[in-house]
């Protein structure tokens, strides 16, 4: 008996011993990942200062995600504390932030892209939603951010738990330059319309959490007390059944609540509540000319 608690004992031992170095080489790991150079070829875009061009600029901010991360003036804000250790908070994009010394490619570089001007990706922003916007649309946005009152605001807040980091350290968790095509060239104007073609050019911003296919599932890195992205394909466990025409499909992006009502955990209400009529039944009619997928598989 004393033999095999022995054995047990140093077993319990070994078995500590490798999930401490695993957790030492995966934090390790991430780190280097973290701060990895990678080389992106980026163009400068034309950066309008019309008022229309402006507005466009405003539209696109307003609508497309980015104040979910940096608040609606650009200060910066924090938009995850999980109790699980999990924090992060947006930085402050306006000219007085971490942006000050930015030259226009610099701004292509990270909003398309995902690099930071000193070569290093940036964690968390999903760079892959933004990849496709035109020239014209990055220069407009670039314009009304270059507009924006200088604000106070730091850096990006960026705390992770254990297991996230060992995660990002060995890949299950990706980032944004690490996922997306960076040979591709930029995306060519697609007009304005209740198309699919249309639709699909708006629905890039749906890729973070649904997935480059849209069928959803865990969402890399996120709180465990998030739910799963739904599947917005015709395939099994999609949601889109919920959904019978456009109206009931913008109702449920003006309200963030589903058609019986019941509120909808984690979307970006913020943003998808300033998308136009357009717009949001340019996603609806895409969405429906999904080929079906089943959920989870991204």
């Amino acid at each position: 008996m004393k033999r095999w608690i022995k054995w047990g004992a140093w077993f319990l031992a070994a078995g500590l011993l490798l999930v401490v170095a695993a957790a030492v080489l995966g934090t390790q790991l991430g780190e280097r990942k973290r701060m990895r150079h990678v080389d992106v070829s980026v163009q400068a875009v034309a950066v309008p200062d019309d008022p229309a061009s402006l507005e466009r600029g405003r539209y696109l901010f307003l609508s497309r995600g980015c104040t979910d991360c940096h608040g609606a003036n650009g200060g910066g804000r924090e938009f995850i504390n999980d109790p699980n250790g999990l924090r992060v908070a947006g930085p402050n994009i306006t000219p007085s932030g971490v942006v000050a010394g930015y030259q226009v490619v610099d701004w292509v570089r990270t909003i398309r892209q995902g690099v930071k001007p000193d070569g290093r990706p940036v964690f968390i922003m999903p760079s892959e939603e933004f990849n496709r916007l035109t020239d014209a649309d990055v220069g407009a946005l670039i314009a009304y951010l270059k507009s924006l009152p200088p604000l106070p605001g730091g850096a990006a807040v960026v705390e992770l738990p254990l297991p996230v980091k060992i995660l990002y350290g060995v890949g299950v968790i990706p980032d944004a330059a690490g996922t997306i095509d960076h040979s591709l060239p930029p995306q060519q104007p697609i007009p304005a319309g209740v198309t699919a073609a249309y639709g699909a050019y708006v629905a890039n911003m749906c890729m973070g959490c649904h997935g480059a296919g849209l069928s959803g599932g865990r969402i890399p890195g996120s709180p465990p007390s998030w739910p799963a992205a739904a599947n917005l394909t015709p395939g099994d466990g999609s949601v889109m059944g919920r959904y019978p025409d456009a109206a009931h499909f913008i109702a449920m992006l003006r309200s963030g609540k589903r058609p019986d009502g019941s509120a909808i955990a984690v979307m970006p209400f913020e943003s998808l509540g300033q998308l136009d009529d357009t717009d949001a039944q340019a996603v609806y009619g895409y969405l429906k000319t999904l080929p079906a997928r089943p959920h989870g598989q991204r």
